[in-house]
């Protein structure tokens, strides 16, 4: 769970956001483009992007993409489970008794709205929906790391 600590930040303004450093940014509302970007270098068949959609009343939506034991965000590579605790507990210290579903997603929900929309509760900005398009930054954070572990 991260929280931006840019001073006068607010995730309407599209300016700020954009204005983030890459990190940040993949962390707060573009992660699922980096989930994108990242199943069109790596996918393999057990590659999923898997949703942790918070409990009715809670914010803290996150996507990461899992396979095997593994998983990947914005922090990189990850054992799933030590991700998905560390991402329950950093909510809980924000958010009291949050709680969230984790629910695996069709790919072709990740960069369209229209198809996100389709599932209850999500609705995700398309690339070009963000100040500049956010898939290039995506394929160029990638740069960042190696080839996916375990695959």
């Amino acid at each position: 769970m991260y929280q931006p600590r840019t001073a006068d930040y607010c995730k309407s303004d599209p300016v700020k956001r954009w204005n983030l450093p890459d990190r940040v940014f993949f962390a707060c509302g573009a992660c699922h483009i980096l989930a994108h970007a990242f199943l069109e270098q790596h996918a393999t068949s057990t590659m999923q992007p898997l949703w942790l959609r918070p409990s009715e009343d809670y914010t803290g939506n996150h996507i990461i993409v899992i396979w095997n034991e593994w998983a990947f965000d914005y922090h990189g590579y990850s054992k799933r489970t030590d991700l998905i605790s560390h991402y329950f507990k950093r909510a809980r210290q924000r958010w009291p008794g949050w709680n969230a579903e984790l629910t695996l997603l069709p790919r072709n929900v990740l960069i369209s709205e229209k198809k996100s929309k389709e599932i209850k509760g999500l609705w995700l900005r398309e690339p070009d929906q963000f100040f500049h398009n956010a898939l290039p930054r995506a394929e160029r954070y990638l740069d960042r790391f190696g080839p996916p572990p375990g695959t």
